[in-house]
């Protein structure tokens, strides 16, 4: 099971956007659809898909949250028809943030914004050997600016199984960014690939929660260590949802909710839902004895 899954907040196209998500790549399929009643956004939908074998989650709970490209998703193509066709797949209904062309960092390279605000990074790798097929990319940026390596140094350290990998600075007369602040850096968390950078320019986005990542706990020690490690926001915690103190969402969560989620029982469901509303930092026992109705 993945560790840490990327999570999609859409007001009500989680299924659409999930049925041309995974439409786009090999090896994806949509595996589940959970429908939630009584929850404050109303009637809620879930969508679990793969991506190239990467899980995602989607879920429909109203126009609450926007995406802002402070975080995008690195697909790493292998060659440039594939750039090309995916490229023109996404940028259909969309925008173009860098237009596709020849980059110093790439033969072949555009980022754009599709239909529904999610936006994409899309790379030719040339000889480079492809690790991950999408990886999410953190920009700091406004208030966060050059503050991508100290979220790196903490993460990693949060992460009992991680590591800081390739660093790519800003130089001299590369303003408005200042020198040694980073360009485009990997770290690794749970063995999953995760890309930094900072960003001077006034882009008048930030972090939000229409982007969250959900971490899947074993245990309540293991819910409890994330818990503290990560929350930095105390009015931002509910139903799992955390943020930490650079204003990336996190949801900690059990991972034997994941198949109460998906139970056919519309009672269990239901006692499930009522219990983890309630409930800040989710708490596994409580949430068994719902199910199990006791």
């Amino acid at each position: 099971m993945q560790k840490i899954v990327p999570h999609f907040w859409f007001d009500k196209e989680a299924l659409e956007a999930a049925k041309f998500y995974t439409s786009l790549f090999d090896n994806s399929k949509i595996s589940n659809v959970t429908t939630l009643h009584d929850t404050p956004s109303g009637t809620t939908e879930i969508v679990t898909i793969e991506l190239s074998g990467q899980e995602f989650m989607l879920l429909s709970a109203g126009p609450l949250f926007k995406f802002t490209p402070a975080i995008s998703f690195l697909i790493a193509c292998n060659t440039k028809e594939e750039v090309d066709t995916l490229w023109g797949k996404l940028s259909e209904g969309g925008t173009a943030l860098m237009p596709l062309d020849a980059y110093p960092f790439s033969e072949r390279y555009g980022w754009v914004e599709d239909r529904y605000g999610l936006s994409w990074q899309v790379m030719y790798l040339g000889g480079s050997k492809m690790t991950q097929k999408i990886t999410p990319t953190l920009m700091f940026t406004g208030d966060q600016y050059a503050k991508a390596e100290e979220a790196i140094n903490f993460y990693t350290s949060v992460f009992r199984n991680a590591k800081a990998g390739d660093i790519v600075r800003y130089g001299a007369g590369e303003e408005p960014d200042k020198e040694g602040t980073i360009k485009h850096a990997a770290f690794v968390l749970e063995g999953y690939g995760f890309a930094a950078m900072d960003s001077a320019f006034a882009h008048g986005f930030t972090f939000n929660e229409a982007i969250s990542f959900m971490v899947y706990c074993d245990t309540q020690g293991e819910i409890d260590h994330y818990w503290e490690k990560l929350s930095a926001v105390p009015e931002a915690e509910q139903c799992g949802w955390l943020k930490d103190r650079f204003g990336v969402s996190w949801q900690i969560v059990p991972t034997v909710m994941d198949g109460m989620m998906r139970t056919g029982d519309a009672g269990k469901l239901a006692r499930v839902t009522e219990a983890f509303l309630k409930m800040k930092k989710f708490d596994i026992e409580g949430l068994k004895k719902a199910y199990e109705g006791r």
